[in-house]
């Protein structure tokens, strides 16, 4: 029942409600200013039927570093842990912005305003990855009834206009390794690489793994039998420290697939496999035995900031102008199944895309690239004739 009094001239009325659902703590709605008692009592009769029927929205102070605190805390429990750093990451910026703010206070134009301006320091996929993160914030406000509007409604992902220079650095930087680049590549790789750098990389190029994929293989994945290999995990270390590391499940459902294995490359499993054995009795007090394929001397898997390692040092021995990172092998992958005539499909189910939109994209960039080389192969085979 609702409490309906007078302040000086005019009335007022107070009405309980519910815990605050953050704070715990019982609140309740106050307003003043009417002129008569009637007034107060009728506002406060629909406040109260409000309430009923479950629409109206608590009144809070909380702040938006307070609430986000709050979110982050229960999306962890939702969430694989490389999610949760990737959202805490994002987080980061709001937080810089809007932490001392009451999280009613936020207006959908200060919101477009701070991403479209961080959107000029930031990459398109960082900042998709904040307004994801913003997003998520927001709802689970109003899934509280601590709003009763997302800021982030109506937000427009604020578009970067390029340079001349940055379209044309990455027309050069291109994202994978022709055949015959890949070929010196390997060369190069056999030639000069350390420990197990030749292996990682023929199974990158020769299987279109991703990196973490990889680097979580044991040998209870590979059938020499049937020649496949099962993919169900990635591996996951932020720090890239040596025993800090994690398997987590892979990044999409589809992602979990067997794919076929080439015969050379089913042969330098085998011959790794033996060396290995003989590095496990030699290194048997410390060995780890976890039955890592891509296992360093102590038995823990090789972690990626040592990969990107390895392959910028011989990289450097490589006469091409190429921005190569270890993701490059999976499109170069992409681009030897097209050259072998894969359709669409079969690319798909290869690289495990759960959005068969993704497949199409890199098919047809890498479709032009075929036809481009075609186009030339056919000139110098037909230069003369005429």
């Amino acid at each position: 029942m609702a409490h309906i009094h007078k302040r000086g001239d005019k009335w007022a009325y107070i009405v309980n409600i519910a815990q605050d659902p953050v704070t715990k703590k019982r609140k309740q709605i106050t307003k003043s200013g009417f002129r008569t008692k009637k007034e107060a009592q009728l506002a406060a009769n629909k406040i109260e039927e409000a309430i009923v029927e479950g629409t109206v929205i608590h009144e809070t102070k909380i702040t938006f570093e307070q609430f986000a605190t709050e979110w982050a805390e229960y999306y962890g429990t939702q969430a694989k842990i490389s999610s949760v750093r990737a959202r805490s990451i994002a987080m980061k910026h709001l937080l810089s912005e809007w932490g001392h703010l009451p999280l009613k206070k936020i207006t959908r134009h200060m919101y477009q305003s701070y991403i479209n301006a961080l959107s000029q320091k930031f990459s398109r996929n960082y900042i998709d990855s904040i307004h994801t993160t913003g997003n998520m914030i927001f709802k689970h406000a109003i899934r509280k009834d601590l709003l009763s509007r997302n800021p982030t409604e109506g937000f427009v992902m604020p578009k970067k206009q390029e340079t001349v220079e940055e379209i044309e650095e990455e027309d050069i930087q291109e994202k994978f390794l022709e055949l015959g680049e890949l070929r010196s590549f390997l060369a190069i790789t056999k030639e000069h690489g350390l420990h197990m750098d030749y292996l990682s990389f023929v199974t990158l190029a020769y299987t279109g793994l991703r990196l973490g994929e990889l680097l979580a293989l044991k040998w209870s994945d590979v059938d020499f039998t049937k020649k496949t290999l099962r993919i169900t995990k990635t591996y996951y270390n932020p720090n890239n420290g040596q025993t800090a590391y994690q398997l987590l499940t892979p990044k999409t459902k589809k992602s979990v697939r067997t794919i076929s294995l080439d015969e050379d490359l089913i042969t330098l499993l085998k011959k790794h496999r033996l060396g290995q054995k003989a590095l496990k009795m030699k290194q048997r007090l410390v060995y780890q035995d976890n039955n890592f394929i891509f296992a360093e001397n102590t038995g823990h898997p090789r972690n990626m900031k040592q990969v990107m390692n390895r392959l910028n040092r011989l990289l450097k021995r490589l006469d091409v102008d190429k921005h190569i990172t270890p993701h490059s092998f999976r499109h170069t992958h992409t681009s030897l199944l097209i050259e072998a005539g894969a359709g669409v499909k079969e690319i798909q189910e290869r690289l495990g895309h759960s959005d068969i939109n993704t497949t199409m994209n890199i098919y047809a960039h890498m479709t032009k690239n075929v036809e481009e080389e075609t186009s030339k192969r056919f000139s110098q085979l037909t230069k003369g004739i005429l």
